[in-house]
């Protein structure tokens, strides 16, 4: 919530940018999803082709 708030803030909107719980250190659903984040269902997120979703930060990249 508080992150949506702060996108809308800075002029983004929340709707059009993934939102993905990652672990550097781990590389938790950074190229792959994770079993470490059983609770994190995926992300979506619309663009002007559409609404497009994934599971880790490289899906996000490359939407």
């Amino acid at each position: 919530k508080e992150t949506s708030n702060f996108i809308k803030k800075v002029g983004y909107n929340p709707k059009s940018v993934a939102f993905v719980p990652i672990s550097g250190w781990h590389g938790d659903n950074m190229l792959e999803e994770s079993p470490n984040m059983p609770w994190f269902k995926g992300w979506t997120k619309e663009t002007k082709a559409g609404v497009v979703k994934g599971k880790t930060l490289l899906d996000a990249i490359d939407a």
